[in-house]
């Protein structure tokens, strides 16, 4: 890959003088969109640590990629559509279920068992085994989402394409999102986590253990969390206002996770759902 990476880095450079017509730097770039597709490479790897390393040059292809290719007309029944890429295909040779009004952008990965419920999944993002995204749930450019993870209806997680050394969001294994939840600008979710319907994360919200009041982070939500969304008082010169912020109200066992009846009680008694 080492190869491949040096000349992807030479043609960003020149990223400015990139058109249709430069085949060399295309035929480059189309084998990354590829590999992401199929999943032998991705957006980013995780360090021994669990910290995310960021993987620029396959963001620099996806970059490129815009600039070398032109606009083509897709026509489907009565639908009309002009874009610079196409859609993924095959997808019963991968073992992913689509349900009708869903899509997925070629160069996004989707592992076998994922469902896509009229849903979109953009270029570069991961989907890992036996995830659902649910209704009208939107997983942007570069996102990177575990296995075994649902993302309910409705749930936004944002894109984070540029610039290329840019963490993008990332949904560990097993975590739940609740309804019309937000998740953006590299906010993380950590393992087994839950968030209530609603709520909102990125990296300037602060989240809040309720047991301590204390402020554990910004912008994650640590492993086997059960997290909401609330309020904070502020004081400023022109008055006292109430800023978001995330607050972590249960701590859980990994096992807890998969009990949706406890779930769902110990959210409803904070008056959240699912």
């Amino acid at each position: 890959m080492s190869s491949l990476e040096s000349r992807i880095g030479t043609w960003f450079d020149q990223i400015g003088e990139m058109t249709p017509d430069h085949h060399e730097a295309r035929r480059d770039v189309e084998l990354v969109i590829t590999k992401l597709d199929d999943g032998q490479v991705r957006v980013v790897d995780f360090a021994a640590n669990g910290e995310v390393v960021v993987n620029e040059w396959v963001k620099q292809a996806i970059m490129l990629l815009f600039r070398l290719r032109g606009l083509e007309m897709v026509e489907v029944g009565p639908f009309e559509y002009l874009d610079k890429l196409e859609l993924k295909r095959d997808y019963e040779r991968r073992g992913v279920r689509v349900v009708p009004g869903a899509s997925a952008r070629r160069g996004s990965y989707l592992a076998p068992g994922v469902i896509l419920m009229p849903s979109y999944v953009n270029i570069g993002a991961w989907v890992g085994s036996n995830t659902m995204v649910d209704t009208w749930a939107t997983v942007g450019s570069c996102a990177q989402i575990g296995a075994n993870v649902h993302l309910a209806g409705g749930v936004g997680i944002g894109g984070v394409l540029e610039p290329a050394n840019a963490v993008p969001v990332v949904i560990e294994d097993d975590a739940f999102i609740g309804s019309r939840c937000m998740v953006v600008e590299g906010a993380r979710v950590g393992r087994g986590s839950v968030l209530g319907a609603g709520t909102i994360l990125n990296p300037s919200i602060p989240v809040i253990d309720a047991e301590t009041g204390e402020e554990i982070s910004r912008g994650y939500v640590p492993d086997y969390c059960v997290a909401v969304s609330s309020m904070r008082r502020r004081e400023y010169p022109g008055g006292e206002f109430f800023l978001p912020c995330v607050l972590i109200i249960r701590r859980m066992q990994e096992g807890e996770r998969h009990d949706k009846v406890a779930l769902n009680n110990l959210l409803r008694d904070h008056g959240v759902a699912t």
